[in-house]
């Protein structure tokens, strides 16, 4: 399939995950250097010190990215380097450096694509309760005016959040994510002002941001099979509490119904779903994998303080899924994407969507072998399962394309080996490979089938 010029092709990033340099350029701690830092937290207690040192080697990635030949590069800005103190001033060397590596992509032909929140709250909020607190949608409404009053003229497109899912559920209902609560329907709170905070943001960039300029949100949809009962709980739970106070303005009243046992709703205020509810450009949707559910016979709700990252939902089973699975222990569904796609489209059929995310962790290994044409030693990694996953994928957004989903870009996750979150350092995504003792990056195979796709234009057909 071939496809317009105006497709975006890209690849993406996340601030804490590359650029390092964590005490430099002003940046105050984030909750993901207190999480890191703390002790079983994450793998071999890794952490984003350091991580792919982007911060210092941005150009050397950019020339990368001009090599790989991509339309547009999803990073994200971190609040730490803008925002360093609490209702604080502007921090300059913070802007300074995105302003740096938006240039210095424009002048490389690919266009911006900022993402404002990728997780990396100010530890100085999440002091004051982090996302549990009203008060953050407020201040990161705030930075979100600050980056938009400099840059506002050149990024093509702005996506206010990334994987809410993640912020709220892992993060405050669970213990994998900073801050790691652990404190189950807790999160709803967190999911709320995370959504009040995304209406408020679009709201500060429209006054700021170029005529041409695109505002968006990237959603990590829960995709499950399965019991069609677990199905639809796990729907409200995961997808619906984002999408329907995005995109309609209200809470579904049967989400209300099925956590009235864990949760009252109260942090909901009056003109709150007005805020949230705010025109888009376009949908982000990150996709990985899916689950399989299935009713239990246990009761829904245990001690209303449980550890959870699906609160409103102990009693559905997640199932082990069949087929073969990543290093991350996710299993490889294609079609998932596609009926995800198809699903998003017929349920929301006004709004384009585009793909901000898709990957595979493998296990990569760096060899040194001799280039057939010169002679010379040469460094590669042979990553063929990662080129067959993402040929599948790819296919899938193609079917989906056919059955009418008006599909705008796909971004490969991720351009570079990084810090991956609690994993730390042991699961590779990128296409380009990190060593982490010296920073060279080395292109994989992945990176290169990449190239030859995106300047073929077309989709691959299975």
């Amino acid at each position: 399939m071939a496809l317009s010029k105006d497709f975006m092709f890209g690849t993406a990033t996340a601030s804490y995950q590359i650029e390092g340099a964590a005490t430099e350029g002003g940046r105050c701690p984030s909750i993901w250097d207190t999480f890191s830092h703390t002790p079983g937290h994450t793998l071999n207690g890794d952490t984003g010190d350091v991580a792919t040192d982007s911060y210092h080697r941005y150009k050397e990635d950019i020339a990368l990215l001009k090599e790989l030949g991509v339309d547009a590069y999803r990073f994200s800005i971190a609040m730490p380097r803008i925002v360093p103190t609490e209702l604080g001033p502007t921090n300059e060397e913070g802007l300074d450096f995105y302003e740096r590596v938006v240039d210095e992509l424009l002048a490389n032909g690919i266009k911006p694509c900022a993402t404002l929140y990728h997780w990396d709250l100010p530890q100085y909020l999440g002091d004051k309760g982090g996302w549990l607190n009203r008060d953050t949608a407020y201040r990161v409404a705030d930075y979100t005016q600050r980056v938009a009053e400099r840059l506002g003229d050149r990024v093509d497109t702005w996506i206010t959040l990334n994987e809410p899912w993640c912020s709220s559920y892992l993060s405050y209902g669970g213990t994998e994510h900073a801050p790691g609560l652990g404190g189950g329907p807790a999160a709803f709170a967190a999911v709320h002002h995370l959504n009040l905070a995304h209406g408020l943001m679009v709201q500060a960039l429209r006054g700021e941001i170029k005529d041409d300029a695109r505002v968006a949100v990237t959603l990590n949809l829960q995709f499950n099979r399965g019991d069609s009962d677990a199905v639809h709980r796990t729907d409200l739970v995961g997808n619906r509490v984002f999408l329907d106070p995005m995109l309609r303005g209200y809470y579904p009243a049967e989400l209300f119904a099925v956590t009235k046992g864990i949760c009252d709703w109260s942090f909901v205020k009056d003109g709150d779903l007005e805020q949230i509810h705010q025109p888009l450009d376009l949908l982000g949707i990150n996709y990985y994998s899916t689950g399989l559910v299935a009713m239990s016979d246990r009761p829904q709700f245990p001690q209303s303080t449980e550890a959870s990252t699906f609160p409103g939902c102990s009693d559905i089973d997640w199932l082990p899924t069949p087929g073969e699975h990543t290093e991350m222990g996710w299993n490889i569904d294609p079609n998932g994407l596609y009926d995800m796609l198809v699903r998003v489209h017929n349920d929301y059929p006004e709004l384009p969507l585009f793909i901000t995310e898709n990957g595979i962790a493998c296990a990569d290994e760096l060899v040194t072998e001799t280039d057939p044409a010169t002679g010379d030693a040469v460094k590669a990694v042979h990553d063929d399962k990662r080129i067959s996953y993402l040929t599948k994928h790819f296919d899938a957004a193609r079917r989906a394309i056919e059955a009418g989903v008006d599909l705008r870009g796909y971004f490969v996750w991720s351009m570079l080996d990084n810090f991956e979150w609690a994993f730390g350092y042991t699961k590779r995504f990128g296409i380009t490979y990190v060593d982490y003792e010296t920073q060279e990056r080395t292109p994989k195979d992945s990176f290169k089938w990449y190239r030859k796709l995106i300047a073929s234009r077309e989709l691959p057909v299975l």
